[in-house]
């Protein structure tokens, strides 16, 4: 197992929110021994000169092989964290989204892979299933973020 820590520098990320019915498209964060955390959505870093739109949809292919259309609907956070005595920086877009083919939501879990390694795995997973396991929804106060969102359903909401 790779040994990750944050970068020393402010890190700009994407990540797209993909909803199914109830359930949010995530996968898992881990510690250093492999325990899982935490889950968050999919995405990744925005590379330097690179719209972060143009991020989003890169990381998806590269990793999913999926193009996904990205809504209005987005918002920005902050994220300062700790992880193993290292605090990481990070600005994060996140943006609701849906899978341009729709043979995505009819799996249960999808392999995530960069240049032929294996990265883990996203799954559908209710909010209220974070907590049951114990588990936290990165980036920090993502939750909350979107508990306050309006309650006409969700942007990109895709229901089965």
């Amino acid at each position: 197992m790779t040994i990750w820590r944050p970068a020393t520098s402010i890190a700009v990320k994407a990540m797209a929110l993909i909803w199914q019915d109830d359930a949010l498209l995530l996968w898992d964060v881990q510690d250093d021994s492999g325990r899982v955390t935490g889950m968050r959505p999919l995405g990744g870093t925005v590379e330097f000169g690179e719209p972060w739109r143009d991020a989003l949809q890169r990381e998806f292919l590269e990793e999913l092989g999926a193009r996904i259309t990205l809504l209005d609907n987005y918002f920005v956070m902050e994220n300062i964290y700790e992880h193993h005595g290292t605090t990481g920086h990070e600005v994060v877009f996140l943006c609701h989204a849906h899978f341009n083919d729709n043979k995505f939501y009819k799996m249960d879990s999808m392999a995530i892979e960069d240049a032929g390694v294996s990265l883990g795995t996203a799954k559908w997973v209710l909010l209220d299933e974070l907590k049951t396991r114990g588990l936290e929804l990165y980036p920090s106060g993502l939750k909350d973020r979107l508990a306050r969102q309006e309650t006409g359903g969700r942007p990109g909401r895709i229901y089965s």
